[in-house]
């Protein structure tokens, strides 16, 4: 099952291409705003998903809490 998810990674050449593709189509001077861009939606994601996983666990504690009360 792990090969067919490998066989679909990009390698070095493609990694190549495609960066190349970018550099095209963006210039290098919009690539660095682009990445600024990247980062901030990721750290955006990983803070949302901190945030819902505490509360999760925050109220997986509450109804602990309740039937150890009941």
């Amino acid at each position: 099952m792990e090969s067919i998810f490998l066989a679909f990674l990009p390698g070095g050449t493609e990694i190549f291409v495609i960066l190349f593709v970018v550099l095209l189509l963006f210039g290098g001077k919009k690539i660095p705003e682009l990445m600024r861009g990247i980062g901030k939606g990721i750290k955006e994601f990983n803070s949302a998903r901190a945030t819902i996983e505490s509360e999760i666990k925050e109220g997986m504690r509450e109804s602990e809490k309740k039937e150890i009360k009941e």
